[in-house]
């Protein structure tokens, strides 16, 4: 049988692919899991992966040009998950190593926690929540309901599709914004002057490219509502941190929901997480049993196909993964 390497630790495991999804890997080769109970380094990956045909990598392992030339009898580097920024693509290229990532199985679950965080932002639920912990006494505030408020989409892809049908649903003027995209009736097309200047909460969605780095910048925070909320469960590198703080410590918007930032594993900054004006969680939005599942199970069925020397669906080097002719029966 190939060997498999999976670079997820017992935790990562438990969390990140899941008992079934092993059992369907095992059954495409003979897999070694990483024993260190932490994220590997480059040197540990190299040394741990040695004679390895297939590395499945979870989310945080890095696909450094280093591993590429190390391992000559590596096929194919796995991603479990659509991010591969931190995959050296061209460098795995240049060795003939296939490289491949996940399909998008969250956009339930992150759809979800976007409608549950401006739940959070107009009701006040945290700060209600964090009160009781402390057994302090309580007054009421206005709350908002999102039926009739306004959202503004940034980015129609697969996630601002189904969440449009969410808010339409619940009630919501829903605007959005994609220069790429048409959208129709009850939606709204908006540039993002009108976006800005009419959303309760604005919902930065669009593909993390050199092009969207800082979207949410000075200029834009500034056009934002006072009562506005911004509510982000996209990718960290979207936002200007320092910009965000700002806006936030001068009242110029009125807060953020964060579930990714810039900190490891893409989590929000901790200066922007403990503020009273922010809802955080450690990216978490799209960890439920459904999206890990759809992921994991991707990769199972690509490492069926990598072993018998073929090139499944979500490769992104195709033409130049010479080295999968080896596995050809």
């Amino acid at each position: 049988m190939r060997r498999i390497f999976l670079t997820h630790s017992p935790e990562m495991l438990a969390q990140y692919y899941g008992d079934r999804a092993l059992a369907g890997l095992r059954e495409a080769g003979e897999v070694t899991i990483n024993s260190t109970g932490h994220v590997l380094t480059t040197a540990e990956l190299i040394e741990g992966a040695k004679g390895c045909a297939l590395i499945v990598a979870d989310r945080q392992t890095p696909g450094e040009a280093a591993v590429f030339q190390a391992l000559p009898d590596l096929v194919a580097f796995s991603r479990v998950a659509i991010d591969i920024r931190n995959i050296d693509v061209p460098a795995a290229s240049a060795q003939g190593v296939l490289v491949t990532q996940a399909s998008a199985g969250f956009i339930p679950a992150v759809a979800e926690w976007i409608v549950g965080a401006m739940i959070d932002a107009g009701r006040h639920t945290t700060d209600y929540t964090v009160a009781y912990r402390r057994d302090e006494m309580l007054t009421p505030h206005m709350g908002y309901q999102l039926n009739g408020a306004t959202i503004g989409i940034i980015g129609y892809g697969a996630i601002g599709a189904y969440l449009s049908r969410l808010t339409l649903a619940l009630g919501m003027r829903t605007l959005v914004h994609d220069p790429y995209k048409k959208v129709e009736p009850p939606l709204i097309a908006a540039d993002m002057a009108k976006l800005l200047a009419e959303a309760d909460y604005v919902v930065p969605l669009a593909v993390a490219t050199p092009e969207t780095e800082n979207l949410i910048n000075e200029t834009v925070l500034s056009q934002m509502k006072k009562s506005a909320w911004l509510i982000n469960a996209s990718r960290g590198n979207l936002v200007d941190e320092q910009a965000l703080q700002r806006a936030l410590d001068t009242r110029r918007i009125a807060g953020a929901a964060m579930d990714v930032g810039r900190a490891p594993d893409q989590q929000p900054s901790p200066f922007l997480a403990r503020r009273a004006d922010v809802v955080a969680s450690p990216h978490v939005a799209g960890l439920t049993p459904e999206a890990i599942e759809h992921q994991a199970f991707d990769t199972v069925r690509q490492a069926a196909q990598i072993v018998r020397g073929e090139i499944p669906v979500g490769a992104v080097n195709a033409d130049k993964a010479t080295r999968i002719k080896r596995l050809k029966a």
